[in-house]
């Protein structure tokens, strides 16, 4: 993947150590609640900034410096205080929404032309990007006579993340960068609602995180993809899968099967017999290779056998190694925490293939960052199978940066990187 600049005028920068104090931690709602009350106060304020905003702009083109500059505090404080919240970070933040006073901090542009079409329909605009955010901190709904529920995968994340740091005082690197990927996201939105930019929100993780350390694992996906997509196959892509959801279930079942003689195979041997590593793998990469076709994050009609290197969006197993035996007895009760993250990642994957179908079919090309956001998901769904089949005891990792996709390089100098890792 070629090196980009970062180029947004909403970056998020981190120096953040992962270490955590398992008394704040175990207390972050209960310390997080005069924060509450003066977000709620200050956003009231804020919103009333932001209608006199949308008049500058929509009529001078330019939003005018004091304006700006409150409305960017106000994006920075209630970017530390989520970050605070959802274990992003460490230290109490302050009150005011200073640059360079949190680990977790939001740095902006000087106020910039904006385009007066994209502010008179910005709230239309935005309607893709809300949907997405939806994905990535949850959104609630009725529901026949109930409410309904759905937490995202930065709420997932540090749900999950709350448990590890009260046992190891370390926050996991994947979950806080999962964390971090949402709050890059979230502030870019707020200053494209609050009229301080009328860039729009990039969806790309890769973007949002820069060049991320990404450790090596067993199975790995690996992209070859020039987002390239054809309108007719992209119009009557469900029509398309129609055969591949058939082949899926049966060879499923199959699996099904080969899973449970390769548990007891691997229990008592240590190690995945290596007739059965090949037939679950076939079935991983094959699965994926469906999910990628399906949510627009590849073009081509994908192969049924599951091969290696026949598809852009593909994954490379490692061969079968040693494993655990404790891990191999008690796997499906391991997986758990995994599965949980697994579905915030599907809504994720979910959310990003809708809007994928929508800008395939209307420009014959997928956007990097919604197709960036994709790949996380199989990504992390072809781990977590992998996890349960018995190819590997190495755990998922729930970072939502892919190794394929991972810069190599900083950004070019005088170009701050998003994240710099303590």
């Amino acid at each position: 993947m070629p090196e980009r600049p970062w180029v947004h005028p909403v970056r998020l920068t981190v120096d953040d150590d992962l270490e955590r104090s398992r008394l704040t931690v175990f207390f972050r709602l209960l310390l997080a609640l005069p924060h509450f009350v003066w977000l709620l106060l200050w956003g009231g304020l804020a919103g009333l900034i932001a209608i006199v905003n949308w008049f500058a702009v929509l009529f001078t083109g330019m939003s005018p410096e004091g304006l700006h500059t409150l409305l960017t505090r106000y994006i920075r404080y209630v970017t530390h205080v989520n970050a605070f919240v959802y274990l992003a970070a460490n230290p109490f933040p302050g009150f005011f929404g200073v640059e360079g006073t949190y680990p977790v901090d939001v740095h902006f542009d000087p106020p910039a032309r904006q385009n007066r079409w994209k502010t008179g329909f910005r709230l239309i605009l935005a309607i893709p990007a809300l949907l997405l955010s939806s994905a990535l901190f949850g959104s609630g709904g009725a529901r026949g006579n109930g409410y309904s529920i759905s937490f995202g995968l930065v709420a997932t994340a540090s749900f999950l993340g709350w448990f590890a740091c009260l046992a190891r005082a370390r926050m996991p690197r994947g979950m806080r960068d999962a964390g971090v990927y949402g709050l890059a996201y979230s502030a870019q939105l707020d200053a494209y609602l609050l009229i301080c930019t009328d860039r729009y929100p990039d969806s790309d993780p890769v973007a949002a995180l820069g060049p991320v350390e990404v450790p090596e694992h067993p199975v790995e996906v690996a992209v070859d993809d020039d987002l390239r997509r054809s309108r007719l196959m992209v119009f009557f892509r469900l029509l398309l899968v129609l055969p591949h959801f058939v082949w899926l279930l049966l060879w499923g079942i199959a699996v099904y099967l080969v899973v449970i003689v390769n548990w007891f195979a691997t229990l008592f041997r240590g190690r995945s017999p290596a007739a059965l590593h090949r037939f679950i793998a076939s079935y991983v990469r094959y699965q994926l290779h469906v999910t990628s076709f399906l949510y627009m994050l590849g073009n081509p009609f994908p192969g049924f056998l599951g091969r290696e290197g026949t598809y852009p969006i593909d994954i490379r197993i490692a061969p079968p190694e040693r494993q655990n035996r404790w891990k191999t007895g008690f796997r499906a009760l391991l997986a758990f925490p995994a599965l949980v993250i697994g579905s915030a990642y599907g809504s994720l994957l979910g959310v990003a293939g809708l809007l994928l179908w929508f800008a395939s079919l209307f420009t014959a090309k997928a956007p990097r960052g919604l197709r960036n956001a994709g790949v996380a998901g199989v990504s992390y769904s072809a781990q977590v199978n992998s996890f349960l089949f018995l190819l590997t005891d190495r755990y998922p990792y729930s970072g939502p940066v892919v190794a394929a996709l991972a810069p190599e390089r900083p950004p070019e100098p005088g170009t701050p990187a998003p994240l710099a890792q303590a």
